[in-house]
């Protein structure tokens, strides 16, 4: 439940409610009786399970708690690894230092934790001999041997052939 759909001391609408306190302690009281408690401890009264038979409510500091809320939704923002697909191009006839210099682009996207999709692009008559396409690939698996895990093998989608890699560990 979103925090701005929690009811806080006059808003509960329920008769009675299952209160938690800090030493533990629950018990089924009515409302005006946990707002009084809450008024004596200069906090508020929040409901924090609205859906239960009867709504829970804790009683607290809630603008203590909204912060302490929205503190823990930054930090897991921060944690969040946003994983981005990198694209490297090539044709079927690739020279082999060509080959060298993309397979080391892979490798270098790979540690950095992307994915990373190889495509070949057939031109012409080249789509006559799509296992020029298949040899390339295998050429450019066992040049960055080890660092890699294979999330969807070297097929055919029109004039392109691509394969999407993943940094190994991570699928």
């Amino acid at each position: 439940m979103a925090e701005k759909d929690l009811r806080i001391n006059e808003q509960i609408r329920s008769r009675e409610v299952r209160l938690i306190r800090d030493d533990g302690d629950k018990g089924i009281i009515s409302v005006s009786e946990a707002l009084e408690i809450a008024r004596e401890a200069g906090l508020d009264l929040v409901e924090v399970a609205p859906q239960a038979m009867p709504p829970v409510v804790k009683i607290l500091n809630y603008g203590k708690f909204r912060f302490e809320n929205e503190k823990r939704l930054r930090d897991s923002k921060k944690k969040q690894k946003l994983l981005k697909l990198k694209e490297i191009r090539m044709q079927p006839k690739i020279d082999d230092h060509d080959l060298d210099f993309k397979s080391k682009h892979i490798k270098d996207f790979l540690a950095e934790g992307n994915k990373v999709k190889v495509t070949i692009r057939f031109r012409g008559r080249e789509l006559a001999h799509t296992e020029l396409g298949f040899d390339v690939m295998k050429d450019v698996l066992s040049r960055i041997e080890g660092e890699y895990a294979m999330d969807k093998p070297p097929a055919m989608e029109g004039r392109f052939m691509s394969m999407i890699l993943s940094p190994k560990g991570k699928k």
